[in-house]
């Protein structure tokens, strides 16, 4: 049993390609929304991937999820042997901005025992390619300077720094950056 409460196999590497249960990516829907928060919640404590010092809770959050309307800004979740190991989000960028209305954020989190084994490359990717269906020109992904993985994962999917804000976060005493990475989907 993981910290999220789901029962995940330690390490899906180590299982022979022809063997490894099939990895499928979906809209979320409502009944998700107890593993996405159990997913972002492993994040908090790392000061890593989040800038919130607060875990979330399924109250807290639903209202967020609602908001995320399916054809326009929609959650999706990939599942290994029906098991949500992650989720990301295309969000409204600067809600009320009509001038940003084709730019998305993209938010992402993929559960600790799934992490480093392309899953997040495969939900983001998945992410990017609906969006000239959603009418979304540009992505943006706002990471910690000290998440070097995301970095990486957003820069071999062909995303580029397009802004850095040095010590805007503080960690009890420990300052950190954000990067704005972003890719344009439709030209």
């Amino acid at each position: 049993m993981t910290k999220s409460g789901f029962l995940l196999p330690k390490v899906m590497k180590n299982i022979p390609p022809s063997n490894r249960p099939e990895v499928y990516i979906r809209k979320a829907d409502i009944s998700d929304l107890p593993n996405i928060v159990a997913i972002y919640n492993q994040a908090v404590p790392t000061h890593r991937s989040t800038a919130n010092t607060i875990p979330w809770t399924v109250e807290s959050r639903t209202t967020w999820f609602i908001e995320h309307e399916p054809d326009k800004h929609p959650i999706f979740v990939v599942e290994h042997d029906r098991q949500v190991v992650g989720w990301c989000s295309l969000s409204d960028y600067r809600p009320g901005r009509l001038a940003l209305r084709f730019t998305a954020e993209i938010s992402y989190y993929i559960d600790g025992n799934f992490q480093r084994q392309g899953v997040g490359q495969a939900l983001i990717r998945h992410a990017i390619e609906v969006c000239p269906a959603l009418n979304i020109k540009n992505v943006i992904a706002v990471i910690i300077d000290r998440n070097e993985p995301s970095r990486k994962i957003l820069e071999k999917l062909g995303f580029e720094q397009w802004a850095y804000l040095p010590r805007v976060l503080d960690f009890d005493g420990q300052e950190f950056g954000e990067y704005y990475y972003g890719i344009r989907v439709v030209d």
